[in-house]
């Protein structure tokens, strides 16, 4: 990892910290709401490893935000100008998708984030992660295989899909090239 990653790392996981105290909740409790061993989210606080999309997407879920929210509260200062050389990167140590926040963090209810998606990847999302937004997936590039609990979603450059209530999701590149898609996720309530 370079030093732009292990400080990204560092930040989420004071972040994730800030949120579970936030909440007055120990780690164990967390641990218990989130699925994952406190022993992880123990190195996580401190820094120590770097978390994957899934654990993230797990503790996103459990203190009812989203994953690009509890990013987003660690990498973005607000404004209403984001450069693209400003723009946080996270690298999924375990996927190895690249994720890329372009919004800035003003007044909009809305994120907007790219994920490049390797080939081969699958990427599973807890229904939790997405409770409290509307989001839809827009491809720019290449191939992907949205699950939508039991539905499967082939989607090319171009497609967009407006997703429905919250489900069990999975991210799936199982062509040969890398997929570029944009998650817009309008940060209000269900209904």
């Amino acid at each position: 990892m370079n030093t732009i990653e292990d400080n990204l790392n560092q930040r989420i996981g004071a972040r994730i910290r800030i949120e579970r105290e936030s909440r007055s909740w120990s780690l164990s409790e967390l641990a218990e709401r989130a699925g994952v061993s406190r022993a992880m989210i123990h190195k996580i606080e401190r820094g120590e490893s770097s978390p994957t999309a899934a654990l993230l997407a797990r503790l996103s879920g459990a203190f009812g935000i989203s994953m690009s929210t509890l990013i987003a509260r660690a990498e973005i200062q607000e404004g209403k100008l984001l450069r693209f050389a400003d723009q946080p990167v996270w690298h999924d140590p375990q996927s190895h998708y690249l994720r890329r926040h372009v919004s800035p963090r003003g007044e909009l209810p809305v994120d907007l984030v790219q994920i490049e998606l390797p080939s081969g990847s699958d990427i599973p999302m807890p229904a939790s992660a997405y409770a409290m937004a509307r989001q839809l997936i827009w491809v720019q590039q290449g191939e992907l295989l949205f699950m939508e609990g039991e539905t499967a979603h082939r989607m090319r450059g171009g497609d967009c899909l407006e997703l429905g209530p919250p489900n069990d999701c999975r991210f799936i590149n199982d062509s040969g090239h890398i997929c570029i898609y944009l998650v817009v996720r309008l940060n209000i309530p269900l209904t």
